[in-house]
């Protein structure tokens, strides 16, 4: 049995870009129904949304069976054991939260790869080596493991270049929610001055020739992003999608 590919991973520099939606709303029957619905990746989210961490298991068996869509998942913290926990449940990239300085990058690649490259903790019968079924799979392993990093501060802007050209980056994803904030901008992530400072980010790290990709739920803001060469794009929020639709639902059909 050969090293499962990574397909996102394969698709970040080469294109086309990947469009994505956010899966936030617990339960696996929500996360396959996300992947039928043909989207390039889906992100398991487990920072902020109920999604526990014992409950990405079935969730990425259940991204599995649609070849064509790739699972990312969120976990909660740039933590050691949380990674390794994660990688061994069979998750091929990684989106890491809240990276500020080049040393948290570091730290993640480390927990990211196992030694004498890093300090992953090495198991012989996880999923994410089919069960012990991979031949040489503790050598082999970061070939097809993708790690994206958030930088999602004014201090992670002011520091991405050195985040993002440590080897074992892959890509960068620009949080404007937690940036708005940072900038003195809570719950405006489309203020002109967070979106300038988000572009300026864009242009370095193309520069840099780093992927990059965002989430926004504003689609000119998506649209944007997509013109100025990011190569992931998240589109839409499960949850967000579900709360405007039964609005609209019910505002269709007014009281009395």
């Amino acid at each position: 049995m050969d090293l499962p590919r990574n397909d996102f991973k394969a698709r970040l520099k080469k294109g086309p870009h990947l469009v994505g939606i956010w899966n936030s709303i617990p339960g696996n029957t929500v996360t396959e129904m996300l992947a039928a619905s043909g989207f390039d990746w889906v992100l398991i989210d487990t920072e902020h949304s109920p999604i526990e961490t014992a409950e990405l298991l079935p969730a990425l068996q259940a991204v599995a069976g649609y070849p064509g869509t790739s699972a990312v998942v969120r976990p909660y913290a740039n933590d050691t054991v949380l990674i390794k926990r994660v990688l061994d449940m069979g998750a091929q990239t990684l989106l890491l939260p809240y990276v500020q300085t080049r040393a948290e990058a570091e730290a993640a690649v480390s927990a990211m790869r196992y030694p004498p490259q890093g300090v992953r903790g090495v198991a012989g019968l996880t999923r994410s080596s089919r069960f012990g079924k991979i031949p040489g799979y503790a050598k082999r392993a970061s070939e097809e493991l993708c790690l994206i990093v958030q930088a999602e501060t004014v201090q992670a802007i002011e520091n991405l270049e050195a985040i993002a050209t440590v080897d074992g980056v892959d890509a960068v994803f620009i949080g404007p929610s937690d940036l708005s904030a940072s900038m003195g901008y809570p719950g405006e992530p489309d203020h002109p001055e967070v979106q300038a400072k988000m572009e300026g980010a864009y242009a370095t790290l193309k520069s840099l020739d780093v992927p990059f990709g965002i989430l926004s739920l504003n689609e000119e803001v998506c649209a944007r992003a997509m013109a100025q060469g990011a190569a992931f794009t998240a589109v839409g929020v499960d949850a967000a999608l579900l709360g405007r639709s039964v609005d609209a639902l019910r505002a269709r059909f007014p009281a009395g």
